[in-house]
């Protein structure tokens, strides 16, 4: 390794510390801003609903996987998303990361890995949480160590997403951006329902299954609850990777002609 590759991978450390370290600084404000939203959806429908009779005996184990599948991709999406808009636009951080001695590729990827940990530690939190939340719930925990790589892929996989909307969208126009694409992303995903067991609405079925989120929720599904119909575990490994990789190259295509222009 030259010494100039050295440098770089020193600062691209020491950029993403204190970025882990501001949060840590932040942590009641992040926390309410990644908990609120999950913990009410768990709690009226895997709670609530189950108590009035609205949803069946054992719903509640299958959402919670999904719940934290969600939790994972879209809090990665929008800790790298809003954060870059806002860097773009009047703040003008970016200029400040583009003058630090590391190539400009580096400081979109640091970007896309640190929304993906914030939202890996929202998913991680949403375990103790939904399992207080919700009470006999029974995982087969022996698929515990895939369901936590499907929530590392799953949170990749939205910083990337979030890298690509936060570089290609124009700040005025991000709020009617994300009201167009969140709420399909959400009901979209399986997270609230088997994605396999969607015979008889075949057209979502094929709907859902070009939303990145589907296969993180169908992953940790499969792992957690394996009797419950589910898609094959490689096909979400693979999915997953794919996305990885597409959304990957594209967000930071975007963001060198956003950093460059």
């Amino acid at each position: 390794m030259t010494g100039t590759t050295q440098s770089s991978v020193r600062a691209f450390w020491a950029v993403l510390g204190r970025d882990v370290f501001v949060t840590g600084r932040e942590m009641p404000s992040f926390l309410a801003q990644v908990l609120v939203q999950p913990v009410a959806l768990l709690f009226i429908f895997g709670k609530v609903l189950g108590q009035l009779g609205y949803t069946q005996p054992g719903y509640a184990q299958i959402l919670l996987p999904g719940m934290i599948a969600l939790n994972s991709f879209l809090v990665a999406l929008q800790n790298t998303s809003f954060p870059l808009v806002l860097d773009f636009s009047f703040s003008r951080e970016i200029e400040d990361r583009l003058l630090a001695p590391l190539p400009i590729t580096w400081v979109a990827v640091e970007k896309m890995l640190f929304g993906a940990l914030r939202g890996l530690f929202a998913a991680l939190l949403m375990f103790p949480i939904g399992l207080l939340m919700l009470g006999n719930v029974a995982w087969d925990l022996s698929g515990l160590p895939f369901a936590v790589l499907c929530m590392v892929l799953g949170s990749l996989v939205g910083g990337t997403v979030g890298l690509t909307v936060g570089a290609a969208v124009p700040p005025r126009r991000i709020n009617i951006m994300f009201a167009v694409i969140l709420a399909p992303l959400i009901f979209t995903g399986a997270s609230q329902f088997p994605w396999a067991q969607l015979d008889q609405l075949r057209w979502f079925q094929v709907v859902c299954a070009f939303n990145p989120l589907t296969y993180v929720s169908e992953g940790m599904r499969g792992a957690l609850l394996p009797d419950v119909p589910h898609m094959a575990p490689w096909v979400c490994l693979l999915a997953l990777l794919g996305a990885c990789v597409i959304f990957g190259a594209l967000g930071i295509k975007f963001f060198l002609r956003r950093a460059l222009d």
